[in-house]
């Protein structure tokens, strides 16, 4: 089988580069003779490599979203691992994997493939979280100094920045012959169950087929603090519409930025699906 092992350097305060010679070694015990690469997110890391049969992703939510989109957008179908490397790693924890480096390795390297859900928004692709509105631009905004000096807690500074821009985003969603108009402040499409390691999305199962919708109503920004903070303790909210579909599509009066999994997403409209089964995860 060959097998690359992608790993970003910025993730976890780059404690994936002293491993590497570690997780070969996992990997070579298994029978697999696995290559290390750094990614470069200005390259394909499948150029030359194109017949790669598995794919071991090493970092967080970010560096799974492009080696994703990366392979998509050229056609490629390997079978991959995740190592969680990064600082929320919502995504490694949906699917199952061991919170440590080399137990995740192992996971991977003795463990079966099986299929997991895929999110797809226009022409892009996300493995956990589809998102815009307050505090979903946080983690483009965090640096990587930041989130490798003091993890988690370096969301809060862009956080508080996020809030003072609270606003009224309206929207239009359209989904299994229906049609709901929200005033929102926030919009999260999850194929994961969570985000920054908050479980928001508590039914949410990355192999249903199906995406979970949380949309928050627009208040006075108070009144929409307390409601985001009364969801993340009780998870019942009346200002948190719930909704599950495979398919939706959703228009806004505004051009909102978006989001996925970290990253800059795609531009409004947004046709939004989720792709069953579309990954093939070795865990």
């Amino acid at each position: 089988m060959k097998a690359l092992l992608l790993y970003n350097t910025k993730s976890g305060k780059g404690r994936i580069q002293k491993q590497t010679a570690k997780i070969r070694a996992i990997f070579a015990e298994a029978g697999i003779d696995i290559t290390p690469r750094k990614i470069d997110f200005h390259s394909s890391p499948f150029d030359g490599d194109e017949d790669t049969e598995l794919v071991v992703v090493c970092g967080g939510d970010g560096t799974v979203n492009y080696v994703v989109n990366t392979m998509k957008s050229a056609g490629l179908d390997p079978i991959l691992g995740i190592i969680p490397a990064g600082t929320a790693n919502d995504f490694a924890n949906a699917i199952g994997m061991k919170s440590s480096i080399l137990g995740a390795a192992r996971q991977i390297a003795n463990g079966t493939v099986r299929g997991v859900d895929c999110g797809k928004v226009n022409d892009k692709y996300f493995v956990n979280i589809l998102s815009f509105g307050v505090f979903t631009t946080t983690s483009q905004h965090t640096s990587d100094a930041a989130k490798h000096r003091v993890g988690k807690l370096a969301y809060l500074g862009a956080g508080m920045v996020d809030l003072f821009n609270l606003h009224d985003i309206p929207i239009t969603l359209r989904y299994d012959g229906k049609e709901e108009k929200f005033d929102a402040a926030m919009f999260l499409a999850f194929n994961g169950n969570s985000a920054g390691q908050f479980k928001l999305a508590r039914t949410a199962n990355v192999e249903d087929g199906k995406l979970d919708i949380l949309v928050l109503d627009y208040k006075r920004r108070v009144r929409t603090c307390w409601n985001m903070v009364n969801y993340l303790i009780s998870h019942d909210s009346e200002a948190v519409h719930h909704l599950q579909c495979q398919k939706l599509e959703l228009h806004c009066d505004i051009d909102e930025d978006t989001d996925i999994d970290g990253q800059p997403g795609p531009r409004m409209p947004l046709s939004i699906e989720c792709l069953a089964g579309a990954l093939k995860i070795k865990a």
